[in-house]
């Protein structure tokens, strides 16, 4: 049984082990709301997955901790096994969706496991986990419908009881649940004034359309940035709890996101993962409501591939109005162009891009396009700029 007496043994196993990560301010976040972000992607391997996989290991009997353990993850869950067991003596087998990240690959056989990369998603991995776990005798070790993993995800919320006493509210990433699940039933336990909120990618609503359905469904396909909650189907166990103990679920989209990923780089100075920012930007973007109180989001990691991070800083840079692309229709005369920029100039808009092109057959043969890509402040100068250029007789396509 999952029960808070469980919840504060893990917490005295962790001392020692994993950090009790801060908590930090961040008024830019929202300016209606006294946000605090809870820094678990500082934790070690980058993320909260040890507190739960470490629990569970030290709980094997010395014969399971001889036999070893398995595991799947889409990559945080694999470094926390990998670590918990180097840590422990014990053999570590990860499965892997071969689309895993290549950091969170090399991050995982550094901590010295048995990497094993099987074709699909973490469903498929968790497939071919199963099978090596009856084939080869060892300890399973679930990501999150496991009642001591739990319970060490639960360890983050007893540490936000300290640290924020007079919190109305946290906000939580879910993939499979066994985050949430665990801060939810401690916070709840301790505090059932706390409201907790889920949220999940757009593009993998598993558990979101479970609770609001009624019954556990299983998604055909996932597609998002936030690969670390990219669950097709949430665990019973976790799904109970959440439907118990959860006030409500809220997805957010990969443009949002991205936005919530470039806020926290440059307001926080903090890198976060996909998942670790869903958070933020279900609190950006006014998906959860906690005007006026005070309120934490958890970043729940933060291994982002570097090799995507230039495109998601590009679209965060989109969704939050810092640049933007124009396509200006010109009669190709001498002084256009200088028109364009001086306009732009005036305005404080910085171009980074041009491209001059002749218009095609059908058009004006005295005809021209203009692409042209802008550093912006925000929407607001979007809009500014548009009109100047506008009303001096340009004509936007």
């Amino acid at each position: 049984m999952l029960t808070l007496d469980n919840v504060y043994r893990a917490s005295y196993a962790l001392k020692g082990v994993i950090r009790q990560t801060d908590v930090i301010y961040a008024p830019k976040i929202r300016n209606d709301a006294e946000i605090y972000l809870k820094t678990e992607n500082l934790q070690i391997t980058g993320s909260f997955k040890v507190r739960g996989s470490y629990y569970k290991m030290s709980k094997l009997s010395p014969e399971e901790k001889q036999r070893g353990v398995i595991a799947c993850s889409a990559g945080n869950h694999a470094q926390g096994v990998a670590l918990s067991a180097q840590k422990n003596g014990i053999k570590a087998v990860i499965c892997l969706p071969d689309g895993a990240p290549i950091s969170k690959v090399e991050a995982t056989k550094s901590y010295g496991a048995e990497v094993c990369l099987v074709e699909g998603v973490y469903d498929d991995a968790y497939k071919k986990a199963l099978a090596l776990r009856d084939e080869c005798g060892y300890t399973f070790i679930h990501p999150f419908d496991d009642e001591d993993v739990i319970a060490g995800q639960g360890t983050i919320a007893l540490e936000l009881a300290e640290q924020l006493p007079d919190l109305d509210a946290v906000i939580v990433p879910v993939g499979g649940g066994g985050l949430i699940s665990g801060i939810a039933y401690t916070i709840k336990t301790i505090n059932p004034k706390v409201k907790v909120y889920g949220v999940q990618a757009q593009g993998a609503p598993s558990m979101y359309n479970s609770v609001k359905d009624g019954k556990i469904e299983e998604l055909s396909g996932v597609s998002t940035i936030a690969d670390g909650i990219a669950v097709k189907k949430p665990g019973s166990l976790t799904y109970a709890i959440c439907k118990k103990y959860v006030d409500e679920i809220v997805t957010v989209t990969d443009d949002e996101i991205a936005a919530a990923i470039l806020a926290l780089m440059e307001q926080q100075k903090m890198v976060t993962e996909g998942a670790g920012a869903v958070s933020v930007a279900a609190a950006m973007f006014g998906k959860v409501d906690i005007k006026g109180k005070k309120a934490v989001c958890l970043l729940s990691g933060g291994n982002i591939d570097v090799t995507i991070l230039s495109r998601v800083i590009r679209r965060g840079l989109l969704m939050s109005g810092r640049t933007c692309q124009f396509m200006i229709e010109l009669v190709d005369k001498p002084g256009q162009l200088k028109n364009v920029s001086r306009i732009i100039a005036d305005l404080g808009g910085n171009v980074t891009s041009v491209h001059h092109e002749r218009a095609n057959e059908g058009s004006d043969v005295n005809g021209c396009y203009l692409r042209i890509v802008l550093e912006t402040r925000n929407f607001e100068h979007i809009r500014e700029i548009r009109e100047a250029l506008v009303n001096f007789g340009f004509k936007l396509i």
